[in-house]
């Protein structure tokens, strides 16, 4: 037909041999059923870089951007590759999957289903049974055989009536027996040969088919739902379901019994829980060290997490622990692989979101408490873009208890100053442009420094610490952050449970804040990242407020990234500002006298932290606690990453075993327990007031 047509053209393709992405001249094969690729296409006469089989293939187009799809064959093997625009996509994702339709439906003509609804191997034998032995041109998709229920041609299905719950849970639970057997079956396969309980195919059907369980048991969950609201009358309008973790609890899956090669740590006994937060607070015995900004350094490194590279080639490893994961499972206490860790610590990571310091200042400058909350919104929605490193999702390393990470910042005061300026343009005409005087009484210097410092206060539950200040503009913000991550499926999502405050000491002001949760999606393909949920902004002493939503993708349609908020005074329930657009690329900001300023964060200039010198670091202190494993991730020595990461944490284990035994609590060096939350030993606002208190008295 004319929709079956051989097509050719360029496209990129994203390559782990080298980092980003490169253009290839791809040919669209209808007769054979092929997409082949060449360098360019001068070479198209000669022996493609590569093929894969469409029959079976599923062709996706990305929710990344319009440009993006990828092609994912039966064998396992993926492209990802970008168009140039939206049209040619579409071009090519239609004509790939009218090839795919039709050689798949080829296939199925030619080995018609079985009539009984089963899963089963060929062959239950021993290693040398010749059931067992697989034929070179026998992949594991063909290993198995799987029949489906057809209904009657020309029946309806029948509206599901309450008694048919029943009939649904007893299918389903012959379904998990059958998941179950499968399991069995592939993990009593040798461990070596021609089809081992390792083989790539297999493990990729153990993750898919637990997946795939837990998403009927939340459909059931939800039909149940909807039945019992049923039996109680309509729901009301506006009412949605949302997904919920399983109600139904799976059957108990079988560990493979190689999984001790894997660094994953699932099913041992749990180490003990950290007594911290049921002890008495305790003083600081380990002498907090005063960081000494003029030995701190502009960092030089610049470690972009850009390239797939060990992911792809580990990703066995990688659908064997998720074959082992269960939706909603807690992942606090599941060691990672390595190959999937970023070359910083989350100490730092928070760090790095403080890399805009000039916008930071520039809110204790505004003229007025809506301009100094519009600020506040401003540099907060602008943070988290450059506290990633590079599109791919790669995750931080776990800090150690009583790991801390120091820097600090300069920034010009003219710099500032101008920022403030441009700002005020927008919103305010009241912006006060006179820089301050060193609040010393010293020689005033030409640059702000703002100072940082995080440690990590509890390993179980893990809960950091961290803590900024610039004492020039007497302003200082304290936070601490629980990370929860659970196991979601195909993503894996972290909630970030704590409570972070501004204070503005020159204004009397406190600003309390939340932050989004975050989400790591496509986990068994490109990675990336995502962020979600609602946070608000509040200052109690102005009556001024801000609610911001982070918008996750809906299953169909809509943009990536997307933020919305708005900025109110409480009062009055005026709203003073609004904010749209994604949180990494373009914000527009459209104020109540009715201007607007768009942010593009791409181009924003960012400001490099200062730090110390490896060898002038403390033992303890991120980069050089972690610089073994930071070295082998740059070399690409992954077995020697993990070594070094493994002694790390045994011996966070053995110390932790050890205060438990002697019932010893462990003392933080530069936090203090205050309620449910942490505090910096020595904040900016004890000082002030002191200060004031004493230049009272002397009055």
């Amino acid at each position: 037909s004319d929709h079956m047509e051989n097509i050719d053209g360029y496209l990129m393709k994203y390559t782990n041999l080298v980092t980003g992405w490169q253009y290839r001249f791809f040919v669209l094969n209808n007769d054979a059923g092929l997409l082949e690729y060449f360098v360019n296409e001068q070479s198209r006469h000669l022996k493609p870089r590569g093929t894969l089989q469409l029959a079976g293939a599923v062709i996706s187009p990305s929710d990344e951007d319009s440009h993006t799809f990828t092609v994912n064959a039966a064998s396992g093997e993926q492209y990802k590759l970008r168009a140039t625009d939206a049209k040619e996509r579409q071009h090519w994702v239609s004509r790939l999957q009218i090839c795919t339709q039709h050689h798949t439906e080829a296939i199925g003509k030619n080995n018609p289903p079985l009539k009984s609804r089963s899963f089963s191997l060929a062959s239950q034998g021993s290693a040398n049974s010749p059931g067992v032995q697989r034929r070179p041109s026998q992949n594991a998709v063909s290993f198995f055989s799987v029949g489906h229920h057809r209904l009657p041609t020309g029946k309806r299905v029948p509206i599901m009536q309450p008694d048919h719950l029943v009939d649904v849970r007893e299918m389903m639970s012959q379904a998990e027996g059958q998941q179950r057997d499968l399991i069995r079956s592939i993990e009593c396969l040798p461990a070596s040969g021609h089809l081992t309980s390792l083989d790539q195919d297999l493990l990729m059907l153990k993750a898919t088919s637990m997946a795939t369980m837990n998403c009927l048991n939340d459909c059931f969950h939800i039909l149940q739902l909807q039945h019992a609201s049923q039996q109680k009358g309509s729901l009301p309008a506006g009412t949605t379901i949302s997904w919920l973790e399983p109600k139904i609890s799976l059957a108990n899956h079988f560990k493979n019994g190689a999984a001790q090669n894997f660094p994953a740590e699932i099913n041992k006994p749990a180490s003990v829980r950290e007594e911290q937060s049921l002890a008495e607070p305790c003083q600081l015995t380990r002498e907090p060290e005063e960081i000494n900004a003029d030995e701190e350094l502009e960092d030089i490194c610049d470690d972009k997490e850009d390239d797939l590279g060990a992911v792809e080639e580990q990703r066995s490893v990688i659908l064997h622990l998720l074959s082992q994961l269960k939706l909603g499972m807690d992942l606090t206490r599941v060691v990672l692989p390595t190959f999937i860790l970023e070359k910083r610590s989350l100490l730092e990571m928070y760090a790095d979101f403080m890399s805009h310091p000039d916008l930071f200042i520039a809110i204790t400058k505004g003229g007025s408490p809506e301009e100094r909350m519009i600020r506040f919104v401003e540099y907060y929605l602008t943070s988290f873009h450059e506290g990633r490193k590079g599109a791919i999702a790669k995750k931080p390393y776990n800090p150690i208890i009583g790991e801390t990470f120091h820097c600090s910042w300069r920034m010009p005061k003219s710099d500032v100053a101008a920022n403030a300026g441009t700002n005020s343009s927008a919103h305010s005409p009241s912006e006060q442009g006179t820089l301050p005087k060193d609040p010393e009484g010293q020689a005033e210097l030409d640059y702000y420094t703002v100072k940082f410092v995080a440690e990590q206060v509890s390993h179980h539950p893990p809960v950091s610490g961290f803590y900024a200040e610039c004492v020039e503009r007497k302003m200082c913000v304290n936070a601490h952050v629980w990370t929860k991550s659970k196991f979601l499926g195909m993503s894996i999502g972290v909630t970030m449970v704590g409570e972070g405050v501004l204070h503005l000491l020159e204004h009397g002001e406190e600003y309390t804040f939340s932050l989004p949760c975050a989400y790591a999606r496509s986990i068994l393909t490109v990675p990336w990242v995502e962020l979600g949920g609602k946070v608000n902004i509040n200052c109690a002493k102005t009556g001024y407020s801000a609610s911001i939503n982070f918008h996750t993708k809906p299953f169909y349609g809509g943009k990536l990234h997307r933020v919305t908020g708005e900025v109110k005074q409480n009062m009055t329930n005026t709203v003073v500002c609004r904010v749209q657009g994604e949180w990494n690329s373009v914000l527009e900001f459209t104020y109540s006298n009715g201007e607007t300023k768009y942010v593009d964060l791409t181009k924003l200039s960012v400001t490099r932290k200062r730090v110390r010198p490896l060898e002038k670091q403390g033992p303890f202190e991120s980069r050089r606690l972690w610089q073994h494993v930071t070295e082998s991730l740059r070399d690409g020595d992954i077995d020697k990453a993990t070594e070094h990461k493994r002694a790390l944490e045994e011996r966070q284990r053995s110390e932790e075993r050890l205060r438990a035994e002697t019932e010893t609590p462990w003392c933080t060096k530069y936090f203090l327990k205050d309620g449910d939350g942490w505090v910096y030993h020595k904040p900016l606002w004890k000082s002030v007031s002191a200060a004031q208190t004493q230049q009272t008295d002397s009055n």
